[in-house]
Order: structure tokens, then C-alpha cells, then sequence
């Protein structure tokens, strides 16, 4: 049996590592599915603030991957979301290169319509990079991407927790005055989706200082080889290195884009297929699709009800009709369907197939002196009041 963490998150195994905390696959016994965990691995005030920021977004939306939970336990702190199974975009571009150009136009449409609603929040995202794009592992399948990590994301209005000269995020996708130190902003966002956007077009980073020395007068350069022209129109506007030449929405970068794909030469059913396997590894032994084999149920963690607004509790349990379609778990029951407009018909998404890849991993717990994580957790949420309070005050 896998490491249990609060009474009800059964550690499998992992599945990830970021810079402040690991992933895991874990078996929730509560509401008897697996899960993907993140553990918490730094402990200092900033960090547990950012942990306090980040597990308090609830953002329900088929293209964002927010906390669903959160749970602590002696020296350690976790939260949960949904397990995806088709790896990250990254991933993706190891294994095609540069994607078809209808492909890679559904993907930034995806990412755009789930920004909007982070956006929607006040939420300025800062890390949209390919390593924080998940997908659905759909096969030859219709491509579902989902929006993660929002570790360093931070509210408009929010006091930061670095200095101001300190850039927070990815070199190489930094908008160009978020290195002279301005606040944050959404237009920094869609700067971001603009690098991604050039990666998916041409297979790999492009030089963007070179790029933004050629815009003159407010013009964009001429589009990269292996960027349509009709695509460098949207692309080219995300990446203006003034924020004021940049679309100001997600809404009108959406609308361009979509106005674009109508523009695009050749048929789409002609277009090479792009396809997502399941790559999470198979379960240890002791566990099945269906959870843990040859244990009874955990009856009494499942029943016990809980009081409205309990973090423990988490969010009510999906029903079949509104179940969100997981990448890194078990087959879902619900189909997602995609709307209709420039990027198809309505499609809907079959359930992930087994996995692919071999990975294994065990649990085990850092060294040195144990600390109370909810005692730090709840000073975590003062300073951040408090802050709030100076701020506002």
C-alpha cells in the first residue's frame, strides 16, 4: 500500500516534478478515484503563501487545470486536481516537431479560451510555457488541452512576494517589460501564447530579440519559414514587444485566430494526424483501474458527511452528465464535445486507452525537523490578509 496522506490521499506513484513541489498519482478514498497530487517541497513563507494562493483557485472551465482540494499533514501540505494522461505540449513537440497549422490553431484557440476565464478571475497566469500545457490523451482523437501551474500566478492588485526588480518565470517567454519591471498584466499572458503559438508552427524556440528588432514604425516583420501568412497576422500581433500593439483580450486574439483558419490553403482532412498516446505508466502492483485490488472499500471516509465549506471536503462529487474528462486517470464516462466554428463540427472525446509507458516511483518523506504545516499554513493566510489590508487600506 502506497504512503496514506490525511487519512484519505493513498500516494501511487510519481509522476512529475516542479520547481516547488512534486506530482503525484494518488488514490483518493473518499471519493474512490485516482487523483493527481502535488506535494509541497519548500516550506518557507513565500512559499506557503503561493501555496495558499494557488489551491484557493477554483476555475471550472474543459481548458484549465485547477485545484479541486487541498490537505495537510505533519510537516506536509498537498493539493489535488484532475490526473491527465496525454503529457504536456512539450511532450507533444518531441514527438511531431512543428504540428500542422489547423492543429496547432485548435491548440491556441484551447489555451486562449481557458486564459479567458483565468483572466476573467483577475488572474495574471506569468508561466504559460509548453511544459505547463497538459492534454488529454485522446489518440488520433480531437486534441483537448488543458491550462496548469499556477504556482506563480498572481491577482491584479495583489502585493508581490519578490522584489521588484526580480523577474518571476520561464526565460525565453518573458514579455519584453516584464524585464523592465512592469506589474503584471494579462497582455503579458497573451505574449506568452504568442512564443508557444511560433513553436507550434515552426518545432522549435525562435530568437525573439532578433524578432522584436525587426519590427519598425509599429510593423511586423515578415512571418518566420513555416508560419502561414494568414497565421502571422495573429501571432505577430501577440508578439509585438510594445504591450499597446498586442490584442487586449483573449476574446479579440480569439476572434482573429478563428478568422485566420478560414484563410488557411489546402483542405483540413488533408492535414497529417496528430496524435496524443497515453503516457502515464502502469499502476504498481496492488492497484487496478478501479482502485486498490483486494482491499475492501473504505465505507466510513466515503459517508462521513462533512459541513458546507469544510476544505477537506473539496468540491461535490461530478455526476456522469458533467464529469470532467481526465488525461492522467481512469477512463472517463462522460464524452467532452467540442463547439461548433472555424476549428470542425461538434466532436466528441473518446476515453483515454491504456497506458503506454513504463514509470514507477515510491513515496518516501524528506529528512529533518518535522514542522506543523497547518500552524504555518494558517500564519501563511494572516500575512497574506494582512498584506491585503495594507494594500486596500
Amino acid at each position: 500500500m502506497g504512503q496514506l496522506f490525511a487519512g484519505r490521499y493513498e500516494l501511487v506513484d510519481p509522476v512529475g516534478r516542479g520547481g516547488a513541489g512534486e506530482v503525484w498519482r494518488a488514490w483518493d478514498r473518499r471519493r474512490e478515484r485516482y487523483a493527481a497530487v502535488k506535494l509541497l517541497q519548500q516550506r518557507d513563507a513565500g512559499s506557503l503563501l503561493r501555496f495558499v494562493r494557488e489551491q484557493a483557485l477554483r476555475i471550472d472551465h474543459p481548458h484549465v487545470l485547477a485545484p479541486t482540494s487541498w490537505a495537510a499533514d505533519d510537516d506536509q501540505v498537498l493539493f489535488t486536481m484532475d490526473l491527465v494522461r496525454g503529457g504536456s505540449l512539450g511532450h507533444l513537440l518531441a514527438d511531431h516537431g512543428s504540428l500542422p497549422p489547423r492543429a496547432a490553431c485548435r491548440l491556441l484557440d484551447q489555451l486562449l479560451s481557458g486564459l479567458g476565464a483565468v483572466h476573467a478571475e483577475g488572474v495574471v497566469h506569468r508561466d504559460i510555457k509548453p511544459g505547463n500545457l497538459l492534454l488529454e490523451a485522446t489518440g488520433t482523437g480531437p486534441l483537448h488541452l488543458r491550462l496548469s501551474d499556477f504556482g506563480i500566478s498572481v491577482r491584479t492588485g495583489d502585493a508581490r512576494l519578490t522584489e521588484t526588480h526580480f523577474v518571476v518565470g520561464t526565460p525565453g517567454y518573458f514579455a519584453p517589460e516584464q524585464l523592465r519591471g512592469a506589474d503584471p498584466e494579462p497582455r503579458q499572458d497573451l505574449y506568452m501564447v504568442g512564443v508557444v503559438a511560433l513553436q507550434l508552427l515552426t518545432g522549435a524556440r525562435q530568437d525573439l530579440d532578433a524578432l522584436h528588432a525587426a519590427y519598425v514604425d509599429g510593423r511586423r516583420p515578415q512571418a518566420p519559414q513555416g508560419v502561414p501568412e494568414p497565421l502571422w497576422q495573429v501571432i505577430g500581433t501577440l508578439l509585438h514587444p510594445d504591450p499597446e500593439g498586442r490584442f487586449r483580450t483573449t476574446t479579440g486574439a480569439r476572434r482573429a485566430l478563428a478568422e485566420a483558419v478560414e484563410l488557411l490553403p489546402g483542405r483540413p482532412e488533408d492535414e497529417p494526424l496528430v496524435t496524443v498516446p497515453d503516457r502515464m505508466g502502469p499502476l504498481p502492483a496492488g492497484y487496478g483501474p478501479l482502485g486498490p485490488l483486494g482491499r475492501p472499500v473504505d465505507a466510513t471516509a466515503a459517508t462521513v458527511p462533512r459541513p458546507p465549506g469544510d476544505p477537506a471536503a473539496g468540491p461535490a462529487a461530478p455526476g456522469p452528465a458533467t464529469a470532467a474528462p481526465g488525461v492522467f486517470g481512469p477512463p472517463v464516462t462522460a464524452p467532452y464535445t467540442r463547439p461548433t466554428g472555424a476549428f470542425g463540427p461538434p466532436t466528441v472525446m473518446d476515453a483515454p486507452t491504456e497506458p503506454l509507458a513504463a514509470r514507477r516511483g515510491r513515496f518516501s518523506r524528506p529528512p529533518g525537523v518535522r514542522v506543523v504545516v497547518p500552524v504555518l499554513l494558517a500564519a501563511a493566510v494572516c500575512y497574506a490578509v494582512g498584506i491585503w489590508a495594507l494594500v486596500s487600506g
